[in-house]
């Protein structure tokens, strides 16, 4: 099987399947907060974060249940109050309504993926 570079954005009119290369698609930038919107509906978001060191979201809530998953870097989250320190390639859930708060440790990218609330 090969591998070839895919656009970002699937041709006009087409349905069929898409390949990201997730890290390569966002760049951190000095002192700020990048982001871009992957998809988005009412089943699904998909957003990706480029946060330079010190960089962070400040405490909120959402309607929906929502997934971080660490693609590059450290990134410390607090949910519900208590605070984990993530890295690469680790991955935190957080319920949907519960407080929660991100800070980069060092240049970091990470994936939201929010979807909604659980009925399990």
């Amino acid at each position: 099987m090969s591998s070839t570079n895919q656009p970002s954005s699937p041709e006009p009119g087409s349905n069929h399947g898409q390949m990201f290369d997730l890290t390569a698609e966002i760049q951190v930038n000095t002192d700020a907060i990048v982001s871009k919107t992957l998809r988005k509906s009412a089943e699904l978001n998909l957003t990706l974060f480029a946060f330079d060191k010190g960089q962070g979201l400040s405490g909120h809530s959402s309607p929906m249940d929502a997934y971080v998953h660490i693609l590059s870097g450290r990134m410390d989250i607090t949910v519900g109050g208590e605070t984990f320190t993530l890295s690469t390639g680790q991955l935190i859930f957080m319920p949907a309504t519960v407080p929660h708060a991100l800070e980069a440790l060092e240049p970091s990218k990470m994936l939201l993926t929010m979807v909604p609330k659980s009925t399990i």
